[in-house]
This record gives C-alpha cells, structure tokens and sequence, in this order.
C-alpha cells in the first residue's frame, strides 16, 4: 500500500452499488485502497482477524442479509480497538428512524445513497476530506445527515 493513502472498507450486498463505489474512488484520483464486502459477516470476520489493518473510513451499508449495518455499528462500537474508526452510513433509506438510532449508535455521517454518480463521486469527496479528528468533536444531529 502507498504511504498516504486511506484505506476504504464498504460493506454493501448490492454487487452494483460496491462496483459504482469502487469506480467513483477511481475517478476521483483519490490516493485509497478500497476493499468491499458483501454482507456484514464478512465485514466482520474481516476486523476481527488479529492481523487487520483497520480502515481509516468504513462505509456500512444498513440493510444487508445475514448481519446489518446496525448489527455492525452495535459490534464495532463495543470493541475498544474500533474505537478512531471513522463510520459513514451509506444507505438508500432516509428514514428519520434509521437516522437517529445510527447517530445515536455513535456512527460519523450518515448518507443516503445518490442515484446520480456525479454526486455520488461529490459525497464520496466530502466525506474522505474531512478531518474527522476535529469533526467528531463538533458531531451533532444537525451536520449527521450528509445534504447533496
């Protein structure tokens, strides 16, 4: 892996939207390594090796078969060495439901998924440059939900 650059999990089980996503880091020109998975278990099974080298930005897709992004969230939040993990909600639900218990679980920024890759490549931007180490101090529910 090259010196300064980030490295990308996203776990998302719709093959389309790992595929656009791993595009729009192309495009992008954004010095990542992006790594997908398309269920939470594997997310998992993933972190939990002894030898992981964690991801500087994790993307959690919400509604995954076998375990989802919350079920996700819950597990991450609750191990200490997760604990600098910086967690985005990338999901196609606006539901303020999923929004407040996802923000309330501890997760960085929520997005809802953009039909547009224009703006998918603009969100992707955003949220990779920002200084999540000041950010997280200022976390409120009114700069959570990220707005395109």
């Amino acid at each position: 892996m090259q010196n300064n650059s980030i490295k990308i999990l996203l776990a998302d089980d719709d093959e389309d939207d790992r595929l656009f996503f791993t595009e729009a880091f192309e495009e992008l020109k954004i010095k990542s390594s992006v790594s997908t998975f398309k269920n939470g278990v594997l997310l998992m099974e993933y972190l939990n090796q002894a030898n992981c080298v964690l991801p500087d930005l994790l993307f959690l897709d919400l509604n995954m078969p076998k375990k989802s992004g919350i079920e996700c969230l819950k597990e991450i939040k609750q191990e200490q060495r997760f604990k600098d993990m910086v967690i985005a909600i990338y999901s196609t639900s606006a539901s303020e439901e999923d929004i407040e218990k996802t923000f309330v679980l501890g997760a960085n920024i929520y997005i809802k998924k953009p039909n547009d890759f224009g703006k998918l490549k603009k969100a992707l931007s955003e949220v990779v440059t920002t200084n999540w180490q000041y950010q997280t101090n200022s976390l409120n529910k009114e700069n959570f939900l990220l707005r395109l």
